[in-house]
């Protein structure tokens, strides 16, 4: 198994537990979280950590200073995706604070769009 997945696990089992409208499933092989419909973390196939998808400005600055993180490139083709955040299996203790940062972050889809016009 690789460095972490345990502790990923737990994470997971924790937050599935916790709150409902979160749940484990899987996108492009990758095991990840979902809040309402949409990934907020993840353990990349490559086992190099987990991965977080951290749009608020403070919690990426912290999560990008930890050693050895850095940012998703899931394509492996200089293109990271920029909200998101690998954090090396060594900073593992740091990783249920990230996955809460990450929960937090999320907004439901709904409030990220604007009223409709039938709506007004």
């Amino acid at each position: 198994m690789a460095p972490g997945r345990d502790r990923y696990n737990d994470i997971c089992d924790a937050l599935t537990t916790w709150h409902e409208d979160v749940r484990r499933s899987v996108i492009f092989g990758m095991p990840c979280l979902k809040k309402a419909g949409r990934v907020i973390a993840g353990f990349p196939r490559s086992g190099s950590g987990m991965v977080f998808k951290l749009p608020d400005p403070a919690a990426h600055a912290r999560a990008l200073a930890l050693p050895g993180a850095h940012l998703f490139d899931p394509s492996g083709r200089g293109e990271p995706f920029k909200q998101w955040v690998v954090v090396p299996p060594d900073q593992s203790d740091e990783w249920e604070a990230l996955a809460y940062d990450a929960l937090r972050g999320h907004a439901p889809r709904w409030e990220n769009q604007e009223p409709s016009s039938s709506s007004r």
